[in-house]
């Protein structure tokens, strides 16, 4: 079995959110995903709509989704990977390189971004009222 694993907020859940998790599944038999903690996004200076907890139920609700697991800091993808016996990391290609550090233990896959689709322009649409 094929174990892949992404990482990411799940803010505002959206078509691209949900594009990204299908291409993911795709890689392998089972897609392990870290949602970010409140209290890590604080770390980061990102201030999500939805907590954590709606946030993971949200991406655990998804069919392409094995496991949800909390992502508590930039660290532990090392130990995640391990862990969970992962093959395959994967992330949207706007990370393209950051991550390249982990080829050692686990295949390194950057996905292309859903076109015209970003949670902060969604975001800044709403504060705007130009949705």
């Amino acid at each position: 079995m094929k174990k892949v694993i992404t990482y990411g907020t799940f803010d505002l859940f959206h078509l691209g959110h949900l594009e990204i998790l299908r291409r993911a599944k795709a890689l392998g038999d089972y897609l392990v995903v870290a949602v970010s903690t409140d209290e890590f996004n604080s770390v980061k200076g990102k201030r999500c709509v939805y907590p954590y907890e709606h946030r993971s139920s949200i991406v655990q609700a998804i069919k392409y989704v094995d496991q949800v697991i909390a992502e508590d800091s930039w660290e532990q993808k090392r130990s995640d990977i391990i862990n969970h016996k992962i093959d395959i990391f994967t992330m949207g290609d706007d990370w393209t390189g950051k991550f390249d550090d982990l080829a050692d233990i686990c295949e390194v896959i950057y996905l292309d971004r859903t076109k015209g689709i970003s949670t902060t322009d969604l975001k800044a649409n709403i504060t705007n009222n130009s949705y």
